[in-house]
């Protein structure tokens, strides 16, 4: 479906004659090609020629640019540029080898064609983005503010890192996260002992935490929520939102980084609902999107009928719609293996 985007389009041009008169055969057909000995090549016959080897894939192409271009007139430059800019960092990175590298990674087979594919898919992804956005409902707004909005939290944490490298046997290795753990579970019983936690908790985040950008001021992290730390504090933000205002991680929690012991601060009331919804709603979307492989089909599916979209040739209509059972088919399937997994 990517290739030959522009064929059909320029097949229309030939047919068309770009204003010229356009000679007619015996039975008065329109000549493309014509030979001194009689053998012709009617406009009918390329088309059908055309239509049958490349003539869906550009059909669905120039349909979906028709109506995109109305749908989202004040987004085109944006998806221009966009289209432009990837080019550009494909040249920047392959340099001369930049068109054998399109061809080679995507299918099409010049730079022009390419370009126009992205210019297109940006599009359809407001397309895809606006059907997804109107498929959430309020109520699942208001539970996931209920269930996973949540106000800022001041923690401090102390980090102890494995003495672990690269070169290092697995048993080794083992043992190296051992010691860490064992050394974080000290401190926590430290912890437990003292009269004044939060006193004893920046002494302790001093003088043992290997995170020398917080461990000078206490192992102070600041104000955080479940989306504000790195991927290599992956659970993290769980635990710590397990703790009331004052309290600590009994055990140590495991991330990429090491062994923390967390301790939350205090806390802030969450946003309301009305400051959030559009958050709410763009993460919502986003994950039926990424969840459910049918989304994209039926949303460009969606804007094609609200434009009143008919294919009147009779064997392209069939084509389109075996197309889309198949797609919906093989997502449907996609999605069971996703949920499998």
């Amino acid at each position: 479906m990517k290739k030959k985007l522009i064929l059909l389009g320029a097949c229309m041009l030939l047919v068309a004659g770009c204003g010229k008169t356009i000679p007619k055969l015996k039975d008065g057909s329109e000549a493309v090609v014509t030979f001194s000995k009689g053998q012709n090549i009617s406009a009918n016959a390329l088309y059908n020629e055309v239509k049958d080897t490349y003539g869906l894939s550009t059909l669905i192409n120039m349909v979906d640019k028709e109506i995109l271009e109305k749908e989202y007139k004040d987004d085109l430059e944006d998806a221009k540029s966009s289209a432009s800019n990837q080019i550009e960092q494909i040249k920047s990175q392959y340099g001369d080898n930049a068109l054998s590298a399109v061809q080679q990674f995507t299918g099409f087979s010049t730079m022009e064609d390419y370009e126009n594919y992205l210019y297109i898919a940006y599009l359809q992804n407001l397309a895809v983005e606006d059907y997804a956005k109107d498929q959430v409902k309020d109520s699942d707004i208001e539970n996931y503010y209920n269930e996973s909005i949540y106000g800022d939290i001041k923690v401090s944490h102390i980090l102890i890192t494995p003495e672990v490298k690269d070169d290092m046997s697995e048993e080794d290795k083992t043992k190296a996260e051992d010691k860490a753990k064992k050394e974080a579970e000290k401190l926590i019983k430290k912890l437990n002992e003292a009269q004044d936690v939060s006193k004893e908790f920046k002494t302790l985040a001093k003088k043992n935490s290997d995170d020398e950008a917080t461990s000078e001021n206490g192992g102070d992290l600041g104000y955080i929520n479940t989306d504000t730390l790195s991927s290599d504090y992956d659970g993290f933000a769980d635990a710590a939102y397990k703790l009331n205002d004052g309290e600590y991680t009994k055990e140590p929690v495991k991330t990429s980084l090491g062994y923390h012991i967390i301790l939350r601060v205090k806390s802030k009331e969450k946003a309301k609902l009305e400051d959030v919804k559009d958050k709410i709603l763009d993460t919502l979307s986003s994950k039926l999107i990424s969840e459910d492989a049918t989304t994209s089909i039926n949303a460009l599916q969606d804007i094609r009928k609200k434009y009143g979209m008919e294919i009147k040739d009779s064997e392209l209509n069939k084509q389109y719609s075996n197309y889309i059972q198949n797609s919906l088919s093989n997502a449907i399937e996609q999605n069971s293996s996703s949920t499998e997994q």
